[in-house]
């Protein structure tokens, strides 16, 4: 028998790190240098001088966090940042939890002070290992170089399948420049018996969910982000139009299915579409596909969808029957899921029918005409809206990122982006995160427009940012969608809080935004009236390099249709009044059996009693 020889080579733990990185894909890395992950930025120094590497200096750790962030988001692959020891590192954090609540692939590399001082409370030391638990897939400490290969593939490997994720490894900092004998080792090698993730659905679950579209007269596909990280944007597009089912999508499955297309019902949920909200209302069928039935989207959750019947597709287990029990679960990978749906649909001759669910559709429609997203025009000043608006019409097919706030929730009514090009931070709701990720998208896609959208709070937030832009040239644009309030919180104080505007005006100590982008080196310009928006937005995209856009808007405009907290998402607040449509909001019992109908119902379906 011929033994197969293995190279090995004499290298430190640091070139394995780097060896190991560049095997795996990576091309860019966002960091901050310190104290205790210098060996590894020396060694960079050398992957970097040959080409092999490129590292983005940010100005701040959270910025790191965000970019590898946005990378991951506009790519899929995995996004990787740097910190050191102690503050480094905990300034990662938020970005850290960021990724982990919308299940974003990251590896976080931090440093660590030297083996020999863990638990001393040396100079810079924290246990980030044991902060960022909750907030990780898997955790590291590699305290033996000859570990690193392993480590750095099974990471690769565990951020990326599955349900993404972000994964710490922490490297004390003797580890770096220790010598050992360097055997590599290759993306794809690695099997760990205790993570098998589930990516088939189950046949039989399969065959009864189809069962139940088959069924429905009044389905609704759910679709979250999920889809997103499944790539099922195909499969998602044929299941609706083979079986005539409007598409509603979560803040993070936006981009999932194409919002011009006449199944389109937009966004749900808090700040969704007044048509999306009283379908997922009236639906006999929910699709969930991908999405975790979040209570930004659900509102009053003993309430949401409670007519229907539910099948949830999820790769996370542990997300299906959480917060609803479905009448069909299927774990497993979303696209790989549809797929053997879609296939055993063909074997079994579904057609598609352009007269199924009509009287559904045609009712949709009605709402669609009845309550439309308006953007609003006024005399005197800027709508929000209209700034967003007008953006999208001349940059449609741009990645988009946004902050969180009001300005995000008009981002996500009126811009309609494609697969992956919508990127916001969703679960976490992270001020700050907006420019960041747009760095990091537009390193990752640097042929394509990238778009921040952003409130004036938000980009004060991590507003240093700006100085990456400018050392590495990176064309980000950014829109400040500037009220002068830290606008959410303002609309909230007015609605629940009886006008007590508490530490929410941002106008004191507001900075000249077109200043600050100057001394930056970024170029600053500002738009007040309609009359200067369209030429203002053309000469942002043309010009070649990043720009700041500052957009003074009305002060006080709110962000509607919103659902208030505590209520079902029929009860929206900030809609037109519409008589015949006022029934889509009340929920009545039925006097004979007692299940829950919509007031429009003629007959309860559960046992045919008139109402």
């Amino acid at each position: 028998m011929q033994l197969q020889r293995i190279a090995v080579q004499r290298a430190t733990g640091a070139f394995a790190l780097m060896d190991s990185l560049k095997r795996h894909g990576v091309t860019h890395i966002f960091g901050y240098p310190g104290g205790a992950i210098l060996p590894i930025y020396d060694e960079l120094y050398r992957f970097a001088t040959r080409g092999e590497l490129k590292h983005i200096l940010v100005r701040h750790e959270q910025g790191a966090a965000h970019a590898a962030d946005g990378y991951a988001r506009a790519t899929g692959k995995v996004g990787v940042c740097f910190g050191t020891s102690g503050p480094g590192a905990t300034n990662l954090v938020t970005g850290i939890a960021t990724a982990h609540m919308d299940s974003i692939p990251m590896v976080v590399i931090t440093g660590q002070v030297p083996r020999h001082a863990i638990g001393s409370d040396a100079f810079q030391e924290t246990d980030i290992y044991g902060i960022t638990l909750p907030i990780v897939k898997h955790s590291y400490v590699v305290r033996d170089p000859k570990e690193m290969a392993r480590v750095v593939a099974e990471a690769f490997y565990i951020a990326s399948t599955g349900r993404p994720g972000p994964v710490l490894i922490d490297i004390p900092k003797d580890v770096g420049p220790e010598e050992f004998d360097y055997v590599p080792v290759e993306p794809g090698s690695i099997k760990l018996p205790g993570y098998r993730p589930t990516v088939k659905g189950h046949p039989n679950q399969i065959f009864n969910a189809l069962k139940l579209i088959r069924q429905a007269e009044q389905p609704l596909l759910y679709v979250g982000g999920g889809a997103i990280a499944a790539g099922a944007h195909a499969e998602i597009h044929t299941l609706a139009e083979r079986f005539n089912i409007p598409v509603t999508t979560t803040l993070m499955g936006i981009g999932a299915f194409d919002e011009h297309h006449p199944l389109s019902v937009g966004m749900l949920g808090m700040h969704g579409t007044a048509y999306a909200n009283f379908a997922v209302m009236e639906c006999d069928l929910l699709i969930a596909v991908g999405a975790r039935f979040d209570d930004r989207v659900t509102g009053k959750l003993n309430e949401f969808a409670s007519r229907a019947k539910v099948i949830h597709i999820d790769i996370d287990p542990a997300e299906v029957g959480k917060n609803r029990i479905p009448e069909v679960p299927i774990v497993g990978d979303v696209r790989n899921v549809l797929q053997d749906l879609l296939r055993r649909s063909n074997e079994d001759g579904d057609q598609a029918d352009a007269l199924r669910n009509r009287a559904w559709l045609n009712r949709i429609n009605r709402w669609k005409e009845d309550y439309p997203l308006v953007v609003p025009h006024y005399a005197e000043s800027l709508s929000p809206q209209e700034v967003i608006a007008e953006v999208g019409n001349q940059a449609p097919h741009a990645y988009y990122t946004t902050d969180v706030g009001q300005h995000q929730m008009w981002s996500a009514q009126f811009l309609k982006n494609g697969p992956r090009r919508w990127i916001s931070s969703a679960g976490l709701g992270t001020m700050g995160y907006g420019m960041p990720a747009a760095m990091g998208a537009q390193v990752a896609v640097p042929g394509e427009q990238v778009i921040c959208i952003s409130g004036d709070a938000s980009f004060q937030m991590n507003c240093q940012e700006l100085g990456t832009l400018s050392q590495y040239g990176i064309n980000v644009k950014t829109v400040i969608i500037n009220n002068g309030w830290q606008g959410m919180v303002r609309q909230w104080q007015e609605a629940f809080y009886d006008e007590r505007y508490s530490q929410s005006d941002m106008m004191p100590g507001m900075p000249d935004f077109v200043k600050l982008a100057e001394a930056f080196g970024v170029k600053g310009m500002i738009v007040r009236s309609r009359d200067e928006l369209k030429g203002a937005i053309a000469a942002m995209l043309a010009h070649d390099g990043p720009v700041l856009l500052d957009a003074r808007v009305k002060r006080d405009e709110n962000c509607y249709p919103m659902v208030p907290s505590g209520k079902n998402n029929a009860q929206m607040i900030g809609l037109p009044e519409h008589r015949h449509l006022d029934k889509a909001a009340e929920i009545i019992q039925c006097t004979s059996c007692g299940a829950k109908n919509i007031s429009t119902n003629r007959f309860c379906p559960e046992c045919g009693t008139k109402l």
